[in-house]
């Protein structure tokens, strides 16, 4: 989401939280059985086939991205040093290639937003690194939401993290306020200035999603009008969760099996 202006943020009632953690589950669900999927030789295009059946034929819910704004698929993947935003198609996965696929659905009216990154075989050393270090950045963020604390706190967090470890952090594009719709306000930027920006609520609701550049932080947006690719070609990485602000701090609404066994 491109970054403009920075007003108020909607509260959600207890029932609307509620739906929130349905759509939210849903979209782990999705990455929790894609997952296995990513290996050599699949095709992007195959990776949204397969969510894509899941999603309305399985779970009879809505793939938000298809046709949102003209966009063609059911899911996005942005593979090595696309940053955001990849149209899925006859892409063929190697070994070595890093891949993010971002999940949206929609269920009962409400939106659920995540994504996580895919190491494709046996990837280099480095770009098991900087899919770390953008993991780590997502959870940094995550770890300051709680009311009174501000959305400068969170980008502080993680801009503070990921140049600490020689990354860069995408300035261009953001996390986002969601519910009902897709994108709501407020606008979330992963750098930014501590105590600074809108403070935060019991009932606020917004996803965290770092992009993370192995190089600079320069991207280009592709003649297809979505891709997003890094500018010196280097590797990018992004993990996003969509978070709930309680009355003592956050929820997760997006975790995994996995995740939800540790927490």
């Amino acid at each position: 989401m491109l970054m403009a202006r920075q007003p108020q943020a909607s509260i959600k009632t207890p029932v609307e939280q509620e739906a929130m953690r349905v759509a939210g589950r849903l979209a782990a669900d999705v990455l929790d059985l894609i997952g296995p999927q990513v290996v050599p030789g699949i095709t992007t295009g195959e990776l949204d086939r397969i969510c894509h059946d899941y999603i309305v034929n399985v779970r009879q819910a809505v793939p938000a991205p298809l046709h949102y704004r003209g966009f063609p698929r059911s899911i996005c993947t942005s593979v090595n040093h696309v940053v955001c935003h990849g149209i899925p198609g006859p892409r063929v996965l190697r070994s070595g290639d890093i891949v993010n696929v971002d999940i949206t659905v929609i269920r009962d009216g409400f939106h659920g937003d995540s994504s996580r990154m895919f190491l494709v075989g046996d990837c280099p050393v480095q770009a098991r690194r900087l899919c770390r270090i953008a993991h780590e950045a997502l959870w940094r963020g995550i770890g300051v939401v709680a009311p009174g604390r501000t959305l400068g706190d969170i980008g502080h967090a993680i801009q503070q993290h990921v140049e600490a470890e020689g990354y860069s952090v995408v300035q261009e594009y953001c996390g986002h306020g969601i519910g009902r719709a897709f994108h709501e306000d407020p606008q979330v930027l992963h750098y930014g200035t501590p105590g600074t920006g809108l403070m935060l609520e019991p009932g606020m609701t917004f996803t965290i999603e770092p992009m993370v550049n192995a190089g600079q932080r320069h991207v280009k947006l592709l003649g297809d009008g979505w891709t997003v690719v890094t500018r010196d070609h280097s590797l990018s990485a992004q993990w996003e969760h969509t978070v709930l602000v309680t009355a003592d701090g956050v929820e997760v609404l997006t975790l995994g099996a996995a995740e939800r066994v540790r927490s």
